[in-house]
């Protein structure tokens, strides 16, 4: 797939860039990774909010309001050599919002219901899909939505390339 064949999409503060330097996205997802061993390892229960405003702000914006979303395109990916490799958003953008989910779950089950353990387990498995995505760049979230266009259940309109990133 050619990184030329992607099409900008006009950029407003309230908008999911397409395409996405996934290279960028990787980078968000080990300080994903990492917050959330945090919490989990140092028991610091309230950055699981930190942690859901992150995924919320790239929901809506991408990396414009994202802490780790702008860490990672105006400092670190600079700093590494301006690295880039162009991926379609909707499928990051549909990942994130699993991340929310799962964020907001942690959230609630800890404070409303005080089932802290589980809400670790909930952020445990948010760990290991992200180094999924940082490490190896298996991005879950973006195969699921590929696997949801194949069945139709994704309009095609949405991102004409994403059906075929994973079934070639």
């Amino acid at each position: 797939m050619s990184e030329q064949s992607f099409s900008k999409k006009k950029d407003t503060i309230f908008s999911f860039p397409h395409p996405v330097n996934e290279v960028a996205a990787r980078m968000v997802a080990g300080m994903v990774a990492l917050l959330s061993l945090t919490i989990i390892l140092l028991d610091v229960p309230w950055l699981i909010i930190l942690l859901a405003y992150g995924f919320f702000a790239r929901v809506l914006t991408g990396p414009k309001m994202s802490p780790f979303g702008l860490l990672a395109t105006r400092l670190l990916v600079p700093l590494f050599g301006n690295r880039e490799r162009l991926v379609p958003g909707p499928p990051k953008q549909f990942a994130q919002v699993i991340g929310f989910g799962f964020s907001v779950a942690a959230l609630v089950l800890y404070y409303f219901f005080g089932l802290g353990y589980i809400a670790y387990t909930v952020l445990g498995v948010l760990v290991v899909f992200a180094l999924l995505e940082s490490v190896v760049g298996f991005c879950a979230g973006c195969y699921v939505f590929g696997c949801l266009m194949r069945l139709g259940l994704v309009p095609e309109k949405t991102c004409e390339r994403c059906s075929n990133l994973f079934f070639k």
